[in-house]
């Protein structure tokens, strides 16, 4: 009698969690499917012309943490996704996290962002070499072309390391379909090719 109890018990108890893991996971997936908005078919075109202007002080002020100040496109995915100042949790439940740290898009130098894999990046495993990723601030429209798709470590710093020239290194973790923290990250490493104000 008493170990009935015990298992019924221990029954409930799991039935609870399980039903508590799909509210968390229903949740973060609708937080994902509000962030990404379609794009027009005219954004998803492809740019080949070069850089006309980057300079370092492009933007009027450098924002602040948790302030929108812009939106990713990527028109492989027809996906629009708002990007954030900052890479704390705030940020990233709402869309892309750019990591402070680095410089602001269109910029000199490698300009960082950061996504979920199961919210805004969902589908990111599908952008490559030769993609485009969009960049719209109140500086202009920046267009990046993916030149080197890298898996690294959790904890491998080289993707924010200074580069050259405007660079877009684009994180997420992986592997997509990962349960728990995921010990890789997905980076796309991109050039800036187009500019336009």
């Amino acid at each position: 009698m008493q170990k009935q109890r015990i298992v019924r018990l221990l029954g409930i108890v799991l039935m609870a969690v399980g039903f508590a893991l799909v509210l968390l996971n229903g949740y973060k997936y609708e937080k994902g499917i509000n962030a990404a908005k379609p794009l027009p078919k005219e954004t998803a075109t492809k740019a080949t012309s070069t850089p006309t202007k980057t300079a370092a002080a492009i933007y009027p002020r450098q924002p602040k943490l948790g302030e929108n100040i812009g939106e990713l496109i990527i028109p492989k995915l027809n996906a629009s996704l708002p990007i954030y100042h900052g890479t704390n949790e705030d940020e990233l439940e709402k869309g892309v996290g750019h990591y402070a740290g680095s410089v602001l898009p269109g910029e000199p130098d490698n300009c960082v962002l950061a996504g979920h894999r199961d919210t805004v990046f969902r589908k990111l495993g599908e952008v490559g070499k030769g993609d485009l990723l969009i960049v719209k601030t109140v500086a202009g429209e920046f267009t990046y072309k993916v030149r080197k798709v890298r898996i690294v470590d959790a904890d491998d710093r080289t993707v924010i390391v200074p580069k050259p020239k405007a660079t877009l290194t684009v994180s997420t973790c992986y592997p997509f379909h990962y349960i728990g923290a995921a010990p890789k990250r997905y980076i796309l490493i991109a050039n800036l090719v187009k500019v336009r104000n």
